[in-house]
């Protein structure tokens, strides 16, 4: 079994893959939130054993990121911090597991048994609306017979314009989703981008499906070509 282990303390890190090694596991470490990013979308692992302070991006972004993008192995993930409020971010960034430090080597592996036991979890469901079919797992969109290929930002405001239900995303909400709260651009990118998926969602099928709702926001709905 393939384990990637995303740490920055160097000796634990070290010390946690001598103990897997031991235990029959192939291991592979990293002590970069944005290395580990990248390792976890290109290797084929079991399981991710996740620092959340890390340097390059912390271990929240770097789980909520490899979810958005389709990426299911499971996630223990690991802090020097303590308290619920960090157990619960962990879970609803999309960890399966959380172990605090200082912990037992037995426990952990303990834990990553229970994970590769259980395997990945089952991708999202498919989202439909009108002719429009997106699958969050295989970051595949189809309208009616068609593909349509989108880059992973398009994807991303796509799939949350879907989530909303027909409800009005305003600018500043799908900032913080999709780019994220700690983004620093100009907030216009929200118009460009919006302008690209009408041009591949849209104008190709003489529909609009993308509306703008003046001073509050967008909303994604089925072609009535009365609005």
């Amino acid at each position: 079994m393939r384990v990637l282990v995303i740490e920055d303390e160097i000796a634990l890190a070290e010390a946690v893959r001598d103990g897997l090694v031991a235990e029959g596991y192939d291991v592979d470490i990293v002590h970069d939130g944005a290395d580990g990013l990248w390792r976890a979308r290109e290797g084929s692992y079991d399981a991710i054993v996740l620092d959340i302070l890390l340097p390059g991006m912390n271990g929240y972004k770097v789980c909520e990121t490899l979810r958005d993008e389709g990426v299911w192995t499971p996630i223990l993930m690991l802090t020097a911090k303590d308290g619920e409020w960090d157990e619960a971010e962990a879970l609803d960034t999309g960890a399966d597991d959380f172990l605090s430090k200082p912990f037992s080597f037995v426990v952990l592996l303990a834990r990553l048994r229970a994970l590769v036991r259980r395997g990945a979890p089952p991708r999202p469901a498919v989202l439909e609306l009108g002719p429009l079919r997106l699958d969050p797992g295989t970051r595949r969109l189809e309208r009616g017979a068609d593909v349509v290929k989108l880059t992973a930002r398009e994807f991303a405001l796509l799939e949350y314009l879907m989530r909303r239900d027909g409800n009005v995303a305003s600018k500043a909400e799908i900032l913080d989703h999709v780019w994220g709260m700690d983004f620093a651009g100009d907030p216009n990118v929200v118009e460009v981008y919006i302008g690209y998926l009408r041009r591949k969602i849209d104008q190709p099928y003489d529909s609009h499906m993308i509306r703008t709702v003046r001073g509050a926001g967008y909303r994604l709905c089925v072609d009535d070509r009365d609005g």
